[in-house]
């Protein structure tokens, strides 16, 4: 008797096929995102400073012309700590602003433990009674006046950059400056850093500052 010769087997269908190709892609997406979650814990929208470094202290005088210091870490507080100044034509006052409806978009409880701090890039023309009438005027932030050679210093511990431009007269001149925003946790760490053009994002800045609270650098 001859040997039937053994049928082939039954083709797959096409869409088993592209099922098996989705999980396959679905797998390996899901193996990427938990891997890049082991080695960054959170997805910050900011720049995360991987690690957190300590944050510099520095002395100056508040808007009331009070003695001010700020010492990472001494206060329990959640810092958004911004260079600027009060003759800023736009980047400043947007970025308080933008801070602001941050500050106010946390509940009560974590909003007493977050403050926003202006230091100004300008000590030539910002006094303490200038800043006071104008971080008012953004809502619930410090103005801090660093005078020089101390602001400098100050500057170059954070990364910050400043220079006149524009010169017509001792005081009128502009400044280019650096405009970002640092986050400092309670443990005095710095934790993540804004560029200005992602502060708009308001809920996604919320996020940041809420993580921060909650999870404080080792």
């Amino acid at each position: 008797m001859t040997d039937l010769p053994t049928p082939a087997p039954a083709a797959r269908p096409w869409y088993i096929s592209a099922l098996l190709a989705l999980l396959a892609v679905a797998l390996l997406l899901g193996g990427a995102w938990v891997f890049a979650r082991v080695r960054s814990p959170f997805p910050f929208y900011g720049t995360a400073y991987a690690p957190p470094v300590a944050a510099q202290p520095f002395r100056g005088t508040d808007q009331n012309g009070q003695p001010w210091a700020f010492q990472p870490g001494g206060t329990g507080r959640v810092t958004a700590l911004f260079f600027g100044f009060t003759h800023c034509p736009n980047i400043c006052p947007l970025s308080l602003a933008y801070l602001d409806r941050a500050r106010r978009a946390l509940p009560p409880e974590e909003r007493a433990r977050f403050e926003i701090v202006l230091v100004s890039v300008d000590p030539d023309r910002d006094t303490p009674a200038r800043l006071k009438a104008y971080v008012d005027f953004f809502g619930k932030a410090t103005g801090v006046r660093v005078p020089e050679p101390a602001l400098s210093e100050v500057a170059r511990a954070y990364g910050v950059a400043y220079q006149k431009a524009d010169v017509q007269g001792p005081q009128n001149y502009q400044l280019n400056h650096t405009t970002a925003t640092y986050l400092v946790d309670a443990a005095g760490r710095l934790r993540v850093l804004w560029d200005y053009t992602q502060l708009p994002q308001v809920d996604r800045v919320v996020r940041d500052i809420r993580y921060v609270l909650e999870n404080p650098a080792p």
